[in-house]
């Protein structure tokens, strides 16, 4: 699709959770650290984990893991202490209610597609207030067979929306995975910059869009 600049109207607008809609940092890499120690014996850097953040946990662990076995164990231990200190540490990125509730307002359908599990993905929304009504389709992990980098989780999100045309749609995500996802898929990338990744990581992606506040998603991917 050609490139758009300046304001852009989309009537669907698709976005990826973590380091997006809410800022899970902290609690993917305390849970990260502790689950590696857990294991063996020590924590890797996190830079070893960040850049794996976009995919699903079962694809995560395969560079750390040395069986199937373990791999298992590790997705066991990450799980229980992602669920047990996540309230405590996840929180909204500032301005992210505002912007959606102006989507909204201006008539634009939003959806979600992340490769978090149902139960997390809810979890992460109610904890930061944004009501899960709010969005038309929120596919997860647990939804699809083909994870991000594949374009099957923007697709399918766009189905369940009731849009037909890609060419009206953007997928808003913060990480490398998000836009080699929505490029697949046919839809605008907007790259956002409040994530663990930044403008060095996601440049060779080429994306449509760059998004440097949240405030700033109205105007970019909503103008009347």
């Amino acid at each position: 699709m050609s490139r758009p600049a300046g304001r852009t109207r989309f009537d669907t607008v698709v976005f990826d959770l973590d380091g997006t809609l809410i800022d899970s940092e902290d609690l993917i890499l305390a849970s990260f650290r502790h689950t590696m120690r857990t294991h063996l014996g020590e924590a890797p850097p996190d830079e070893s984990w960040r850049r794996t953040i976009g995919q699903p946990l079962a694809v995560q662990v395969r560079d750390f893991a040395r069986s199937g076995a373990e791999a298992d164990a590790m997705i066991r231990t990450y799980t229980d202490h992602n669920l047990s200190e996540h309230d405590r540490l996840v929180r909204p990125f500032e301005g992210i209610r505002e912007a959606l509730e102006e989507l909204r307002r201006r008539g634009r359908t939003l959806a979600i597609a992340t490769s978090k599990r149902r139960v997390a993905t809810q979890m992460g929304l109610a904890a930061c207030g944004l009501p899960e009504d709010w969005f038309a389709s929120i596919v997860t992990a647990d939804d699809v067979t083909r994870y991000k980098p594949d374009p099957e989780p923007v697709l399918r999100a766009l189905s369940e929306s009731g849009e037909d045309q890609a060419d009206r749609a953007a997928y808003v995500g913060d990480s490398v995975h998000d836009m080699r996802s929505g490029r697949a898929a046919g839809v605008c990338t907007a790259a956002v910059l409040w994530g663990p990744n930044d403008r060095a990581v996601l440049s060779p992606e080429s994306p449509d869009l760059w998004i440097e506040r949240p405030g700033e998603i109205p105007e970019r991917l909503g103008a009347d």
